[in-house]
């Protein structure tokens, strides 16, 4: 990787991509410490501090904002409504046939689905900011004017700061897949998530210093593991399933056409975090209910068991939570992987599996190679998610960490498709091409 940015850095094209890139990213954090005027910050600070936590709603966008959103600043928000549309509209692409014809169209059907998507995230963004204003409001007590004039002047600045600065982070990420390098979108994800670690090892580094009989070995040993947990998921991304391909020979006048062997890859994670992210937005709806209506630990009524059951370091919430896991990655790769569409393309091309007659017996073939692929995938991504829960169980003081399983899912992945961007633009830069 840092073999790649070393010699992408020595082509001026490249160079000038990133290091617009890089100033892109540089405005986002800034953006990120401008707080929205009207707001008492320190008694944002101190709420989420208490409220954002055992994995509820606000603890998940705190993460993703890279602590943006307990300083509620400008872009507080971020790139998730921009995300959520994006999930929504490729859902919709495969349940509502207009859409679905639009994806066929191919370049033009793909403009419009994104200008679609651009307006589901200012809806989305609109409704997160009003909701997030209420919350200020009526939680937190952090709005300064909360009568008369005054307060609805106050409101539509607030929301106004907020929807303005999410639209502005997907304008930087639409920038950043013109003119920088990778997915801008996932860059700036990136960049937020990122942004947390420093003050993670701070955290680290402070138990150290304050208990440092257990603390010592406690943080060798958590380091040691995120670089094994690094390590693992760079493994299992690059990891695939080749199900080999033959090509029938055909002579076409005198000369002869096919006859060469290939394979079609079949990625074990071919999923990423969607289906993290599916089940994340099912199992911290209890924790978000609690957050705003709190159970009376004295009473035994069903909601208190409810919640209890649901708790976010309870064992029940983490086997419900890795089936949840299971089940929404088989469900994303049904819709993103055809093998009846592979078959037919494998006959129309003369193509064959060796062993395995073309038609149904292919398509059937290339389940069942899917179906175990996908169950491979869906146990990884299951484990890496519930790894904070067991951290968490086995020490509260480590609970608040952010270093860990799905945040570090999500950089990883990040990193390798920018590196293989940089290597694709590298290769295209060095081909000789036909003069030599």
């Amino acid at each position: 990787m840092f073999q790649t940015l070393r010699n992408a850095w020595h082509i001026p094209e490249i160079r000038k991509k990133l290091l617009y890139t890089l100033l892109m990213i540089i405005i986002f954090r800034f953006g990120s410490s401008v707080t929205v005027p009207f707001l008492d910050v320190s008694s944002v600070q101190t709420w989420m501090d208490s409220n954002a936590t055992n994995g509820n709603f606000l603890e998940y966008m705190n993460t993703m904002t890279g602590g943006s959103l307990s300083q509620a600043t400008i872009l507080c928000l971020s790139i998730t409504p921009y995300i959520n549309a994006s999930i929504i509209m490729q859902l919709l692409t495969y349940a509502l046939p207009p859409l679905e014809r639009l994806r066929e169209e191919g370049e033009e059907g793909r403009k419009k689905i994104n200008k679609i998507t651009a307006y589901v995230s200012l809806a989305l963004s609109i409704f997160m900011s009003v909701a997030y204003y209420l919350t200020l409001k009526n939680s937190m007590e952090a709005v300064e004017f909360t009568s008369g004039w005054a307060m609805y002047f106050s409101a539509v600045v607030i929301i106004a700061c907020f929807v303005a600065g999410s639209s502005f982070v997907v304008w930087m990420g639409n920038r950043i897949s013109d003119k920088g390098i990778g997915n801008g979108v996932s860059m700036i994800l990136f960049a937020g998530i990122v942004a947390r670690f420093p003050s993670d090892l701070g955290h680290l580094i402070s138990l150290t210093l304050d208990t440092p009989s257990p603390y010592l070995f406690i943080t060798v040993g958590y380091v040691l593991f995120i670089i094994f947990e690094f390590a693992f998921i760079v493994f299992m991304n690059e990891a695939e399933r080749r199900i080999p391909i033959q090509y029938a020979k055909r002579v076409v006048g005198r000369k002869q056409y096919g006859g060469q062997k290939t394979h079609i890859p079949i990625k074990v994670c071919m999923s990423g975090v969607m289906p993290i992210i599916f089940a994340m937005s099912f199992m911290s709806l209890p924790a978000t209910i609690q957050l705003f209506n709190p159970v009376d630990e004295n009473s035994s009524t069903f909601y208190t068991k409810f919640c209890e059951f649901f708790s976010t370091r309870g064992i029940p919430y983490a086997i419900i939570y890795f089936i949840l896991i299971v089940a929404f990655n088989y469900f994303y790769v049904s819709i993103q992987y055809n093998p009846v569409e592979i078959a037919n393309n494998l006959r129309q091309s003369n193509g064959g599996i060796p062993g395995i007659r073309p038609g149904k017996p292919t398509s059937e073939y290339i389940q069942r190679v899917l179906s175990k692929i996908t169950l491979v995938g869906a146990v990884f991504l299951g484990i890496i998610a519930i790894i904070p829960i067991f951290i968490s169980r086995a020490d509260s003081n480590l609970s608040s960490l952010s270093m860990g399983g799905t945040t570090i899912l999500i950089a990883v992945s990040v990193a390798l498709e920018t590196t293989r961007t940089l290597e694709s633009q590298l290769m295209m830069r060095h081909h000789k091409g036909f003069l030599q």
